[in-house]
């Protein structure tokens, strides 16, 4: 989870320093070539090229243009407002993955669920405080953004009871980059890193996928319970990165927002923890 913390602050500052060159679907389009080639590569060393097929090809479309959209929010949300106020929307997509989760996959919506929701719901009025002033673009992308990554994790709950990580990672990278190609050259122009912009992307498309391995595999060492409450340690780290770099003032509504927002997952990973038979 250390090493989830650290990839995913590292791609927030890279992707602002990358910002000044690339627009986000330019950024997505040389992230993705790069973890595209790491998938393959990594897969040839392993000997898991072979998993990858077409199966479930449909769902798989579906996932990454979730994960496409949402990225792109992401990339453009830290460009706009305060990396901790991104974050602290960021949290809210285990909520919309319940949400999404009872009608793709035919989850019960009980009144336990409904109240996490609502009190999820809090957290986010909490953070973005409509009645103060209207939702600016930057908050308007970090919470699509976090609708998107919700898409992508129900879509690859699906698709993991049947395909291999090997074949999603594949995918994940193959179908990103060419969504990339075809938005970033929809205005005939697509711009070409300077020499010193290079190790930023690079930084990206390393962090990113290290980011979910790590994700991935403190969850499969220890229970989501142990794992989420040191995963949103991220908050506090990238509120610390944002004043120590950007001079962004550390608000105490979005720390607040934030803590309820993952209450209200904690609380639910909590009740999963519990209905789970005991072996």
């Amino acid at each position: 989870m250390i090493g989830a913390i650290v990839s995913f602050s590292s791609m927030a500052v890279a992707g602002r320093a990358i910002s000044s060159e690339l627009d986000t679907f330019e950024l997505m389009m040389y992230r993705s070539f790069i973890g595209l080639a790491i998938v393959i590569g990594v897969a040839t060393l392993a000997g898991t090229r072979s998993q990858i097929s077409t199966r479930h090809f449909g769902l798989h479309l579906i996932r990454n243009i979730g994960h496409f959209a949402g990225q792109n929010f992401w990339f453009f949300a830290i460009t706009a407002v305060p990396l901790a106020q991104v974050f602290a929307l960021e949290f809210t997509a285990p909520l919309w993955a319940t949400l999404l989760a009872i009608f793709i996959l035919g989850e019960r919506i009980t009144g336990f669920r409904a109240a996490t929701l609502l009190v999820g719901f809090v957290g986010i009025l909490i953070v973005t405080r409509p009645w103060i002033e209207p939702l600016g673009w930057g908050v308007a992308a970090g919470a699509l953004a976090a609708v998107g990554f919700a898409v992508s994790a129900v879509f690859t709950r699906l698709l993991s009871r049947s395909v291999s990580i090997t074949t999603i990672l594949f995918w994940l990278t193959m179908m990103q980059a060419a969504f990339g190609v075809l938005t970033a050259g929809i205005d005939g122009d697509i711009a070409w890193p300077s020499t010193a912009m290079w190790p930023w992307v690079a930084l990206v498309a390393v962090a990113g996928l290290v980011a979910h391995f790590c994700l991935t595999r403190a969850l499969s060492l220890a229970p989501a319970a142990v794992v989420m409450p040191v995963d949103f340690a991220r908050l506090p780290v990238i509120a610390l990165i944002g004043m120590w770099l950007y001079s962004e003032s550390l608000d105490p509504m979005v720390l607040i927002g934030a803590v309820v927002i993952f209450g209200a997952n904690y609380l639910n990973i909590w009740r999963e923890a519990r209905s789970v038979p005991k072996k």
